[in-house]
């Protein structure tokens, strides 16, 4: 082989070389791009978290509303949006630890579900001035629209007035029962919302009310919860309403054991419980704490995120009563009278007392 042979060959292979050289080169930076496009979009996703109350994912109420309203968000906004929660302790003594770890880790809106965490939040808020918070149920003082923090509140009267309603028009002792979970001012709420439901209807009516305790542990207590609604039931009350969380499993057992019916609250229990339970599940008291979670990311996802205080009643569909395939024929006898007194109620033709004060105020003015 001669010399020019040889070099017209190197030439050759030095040319093969510094082409597979850049392909490999460009290959590498075009999955360098990639890669850092990847990242880049994964990091331009607003974070949700939410931290559940005692009882957590699972209590078939209050818990698992505020995550179907975080699940729907999830899935509308898939590509905006992911979303990560916890589960408190037992008794809860780490609400603030897990605010403050989601805060840590980036997270651009918490929710703190239940009023349990208002201290809580109050202080994390302060210390993540750039973190969004908002509390289900609680209320801080001085909020305004430009605060990082959002009061979700709701009017669980306006709802516990009408399930109190078709207690007593479906009552036939003349007895009827309550049962809450932990003695606090929310918690009244319902208890007076569903009595004056039910003296509305019949001002003779017998009310047995009671409550689970005076800690988070009474939205745990189904054992309690059932003790409590079977001594009810045997002093004569046929419906028993129910707002004690976890503990309302024990209310809808004893229910469905001595055939008498039992109210549901903040999600419709009729859905989750046994077949078996279902005929003795008058409805539910709907406290849609899923569209205030719901509604909350998506003004977040919009750009349009208000700190301060939102209040979901029956004009905005927050709290109502459930109606389903398995109770649609129990209630459709009282069905047109519960949206006569719904209608009354959002045109303000009734006012609803929120404490015991204003219950005794609204038996004079309408029972004299």
């Amino acid at each position: 082989m001669n010399g020019r042979k040889i070099l017209a060959i190197a030439l050759v292979l030095v040319l093969v070389a510094a082409l597979l050289a850049g392909c490999s080169g460009n290959k590498g930076q075009q999955q360098g791009q990639n890669q850092q496009g990847q990242q880049q979009e994964s990091k331009e996703k607003l974070k949700i978290g939410l931290v559940f109350d005692v009882g957590g994912r699972g209590d078939l109420s209050f818990n698992d509303s505020a995550y179907a309203g975080l699940e729907r968000a999830a899935k509308e906004f898939a590509d905006k949006i992911e979303v990560d929660y916890r589960e408190p302790s037992a008794g809860g003594q780490d609400r603030e630890q897990l605010l403050r770890l989601l805060a840590e880790n980036g997270f651009d809106l918490i929710f703190g579900v239940g009023f349990l965490f208002t201290e809580h939040i109050q202080k994390v808020s302060q210390e993540f001035p750039d973190v969004k918070f908002a509390l289900i149920d609680g209320a801080i003082d001085g909020l305004d629209e430009n605060s990082n923090v959002a009061c979700l509140l709701f009017k669980e009267h306006e709802g516990s007035f009408l399930v109190g309603a078709a207690a007593a028009l479906k009552s036939k002792t003349g007895k009827i029962g309550f049962v809450g979970g932990m003695k606090s001012p929310l918690i009244e709420r319902f208890e007076v919302g569903y009595m004056a439901g039910a003296k509305y209807i019949n001002p003779n009516i017998e009310i047995y009310s009671d409550y689970i305790g005076t800690t988070g542990d009474a939205f745990k207590d189904p054992v309690k919860g059932k003790e409590l609604a079977l001594n009810q039931f045997k002093k004569g009350a046929d419906v028993v309403y129910h707002a004690s969380g976890a503990s309302g499993v024990g209310v809808i057992e004893a229910a469905a054991a001595e055939k008498k019916f039992a109210i549901g609250v903040d999600s419709d229990q009729s859905l989750s419980a046994s077949e078996a339970q279902r005929p003795y599940i008058l409805t539910s008291m709907l406290k849609r704490v899923d569209v205030a979670v719901y509604e909350t990311i998506k003004s977040l996802v919009e750009g349009n995120f208000k700190g301060g205080y939102k209040v979901f009643g029956l004009t905005e569909d927050g709290v109502g009563y459930a109606e389903n395939d398995y109770n649609k024929e129990l209630i459709a006898d009282i069905k047109p009278k519960l949206e006569e007194i719904k209608e009354k109620i959002i045109k303000g033709e009734i006012k609803v007392p929120v404490d015991k004060n204003e219950y005794n105020e609204f038996l004079k003015n309408n029972f004299k």
